[in-house]
């Protein structure tokens, strides 16, 4: 039987490769952890790549078990779900991969300028009916701006088509480096052979996509720290297949 959820509570409070800092516990103040990620906590100075919305982890150690040589981190808020990948890592002693417990809106007081190289995000909730709330937004791209290096790359993998179209179009209007753009990505040939092994690894919720015929998208792009970011004003058609209550169209309502 498989452990209940104040289990694995008590599990994170003592693993050594998990930080807690729910919004609650911070109110305004900057955390103290920002700055120190290579030097306090991975005792390293090798890249930094964030997963945001980790879940349960599965990505980030993926990532760290092919790359010992960057350091990754699993943002989440909700804990009994990272607890599995925070479980793993120790299980397979990566000393690369770490979590943070919070919420990503704050996710910019977690890190001192130009301290991550990357972002991705797997599987995000689209939000199609609060545009601040996207992932993708320019709200939440001008928190990315403060931690991310100047250009630094970030990877959509989605079964969303809103959510992917939606991310097209805020990249399009404000002039963002597109890398890879790909609606269907397992159809989509990819001759380097470590970025298609980069791009094929599998959570379980692009699993359960994958088993219902959806396809999946993904979009990798730069994000530069200069000029101003607007909202596309289009109206994006909606996923029609999702268990959420959502109406057919999505309001115009930007996310600045």
């Amino acid at each position: 039987m498989g452990k209940g959820k104040l289990a694995k509570f008590a599990d994170m409070e003592r693993y050594p490769n998990v930080l807690q800092f729910p919004y609650k516990i911070l109110e305004d103040k900057p955390c103290a952890v920002s700055g120190r990620w290579r030097k306090d906590y991975f005792k390293n100075d090798n890249p930094i790549i964030l997963e945001l919305g980790c879940g349960k982890g599965e990505y980030a150690v993926n990532l760290a078990r092919r790359y010992p040589e960057r350091n990754f981190i699993g943002v989440d808020i909700k804990g009994a779900r990272m607890w599995t990948g925070a479980t793993q890592a120790l299980e397979e002693g990566l000393a690369n991969v770490l979590f943070l417990r919070t919420n990503i809106e704050i996710i910019d007081r977690f890190f001192a300028e130009g301290e991550a190289e990357e972002i991705w995000l797997t599987f995000s909730d689209p939000q199609m009916k609060n545009p601040r709330k996207r992932l993708t937004s320019t709200c939440f791209l001008n928190r990315y701006r403060k931690l991310l290096a100047d250009g630094g790359r970030i990877h959509l993998k989605t079964d969303s088509a809103f959510l992917y179209t939606y991310t097209k179009l805020v990249a399009e209007a404000n002039h963002l480096p597109v890398e890879l753009a790909t609606d269907d990505l397992y159809n989509t040939e990819i001759a380097d052979a470590e970025q298609r092994e980069l791009l094929h690894i599998q959570t379980y919720y692009e699993r359960m996509w994958l088993e219902r015929g959806i396809n999946i998208k993904y979009l990798a792009f730069r994000l530069p720290r200069s000029g101003g970011l607007i909202e596309p004003d289009v109206e994006i058609e909606t996923d029609d297949y999702r268990s959420y209550r959502r109406e057919r169209r999505s309001p115009k309502t930007t996310g600045k």
